[in-house]
């Protein structure tokens, strides 16, 4: 039995999410015989990106072949990917030439300055790490997100969206819709950690705690971090509307500090 790695498997994956989500009629193919599946034909991807059928079955299956840049491209054009897909896609590839070994993932912890910083801010905010843990926050956002009633375990903001189900009673009618984008999201941090036992763990768990999750998942959509506009449901003060934005910090590039601020709708 062939053992696939999780890096080819995430390729072949997001390869066989784009091709399935095109219309032939897009790109005038004959309907011909009946199709068993949507979208594309693995043939019909390979010829609009000029490349052998059975190499790009051979992608797609997660088997041992490294695609060049140009050849990446190629497949970016065919399969009509957003600037964003094209990117993700690129990273994924860069995991299949990148073959040394690297560590394991180890949850970060936030310099006392940086901690410090954090808690004398008047808004809500917080800091998170690679994985998307929650690993420090101030009062502001502990009496809006409830924070330091869950154990350590499920400081991670996937985990508190989609698992802790007072989460839907902040996001209120928004909660899908929130939910799908931070899954979107998360997808592109994923991508470089595909390998890492950490990330595989956290993606089974919020798998086998929301069903929604998994159909997400596999739809391998994917999203861009950036700052916008939250509408939440306070247990005292009611319907409560943020603008949020992020920001890097300079002592471990791997932290970013989510500030909210008092918004309009």
């Amino acid at each position: 039995m062939t053992i696939i790695e999780p890096s080819r498997r995430e390729l072949g994956n997001f390869l066989r999410s784009r091709r399935e989500r095109l219309s032939p009629a897009a790109f005038k193919l004959a309907s011909g015989r009946r199709r068993r599946t949507p979208g594309l034909r693995r043939e019909e991807v390979a010829e609009l990106a000029g490349i052998g059928v059975d190499w790009y079955i051979r992608l797609e299956q997660g088997r041992s072949v490294n695609p060049s840049v140009t050849t990446i491209d190629a497949l970016a054009r065919a399969l009509r990917l957003t600037k964003a897909e094209h990117a993700h896609l690129q990273v994924l590839t860069r995991k299949l030439y990148n073959r040394a070994e690297r560590a394991a993932f180890i949850r970060e912890t936030v310099p006392p300055a940086v901690e410090r910083v954090l808690l004398g801010i008047p808004q809500p905010a917080y800091i998170t790490g690679r994985r998307w843990d929650v690993l420090a926050w101030n009062a502001a956002a502990n009496e809006l997100f409830a924070s330091s009633r869950r154990p350590q375990a499920e400081h991670n903001l996937l985990i508190g969206m989609l698992i802790d189900p007072n989460a839907r009673r902040l996001f209120g009618n928004a909660w899908t819709q929130e939910a799908q984008r931070m899954v979107a999201e998360f997808r592109s941090a994923y991508a470089p950690w595909a390998d890492d036992p950490a990330f595989i763990q956290l993606v089974q768990c919020l798998s086998e705690g929301n069903s929604e999750f998994a159909s997400w998942w596999r739809d391998h959509e994917i999203g861009k971090v950036s700052s916008g506009r939250k509408s939440l449901i306070h247990p005292e003060k009611g319907v409560v509307n943020y603008e949020y934005a992020s920001f890097q910090s300079n002592d471990d590039p791997a932290l970013r500090l989510v500030v909210f601020s008092a918004g309009t709708r």
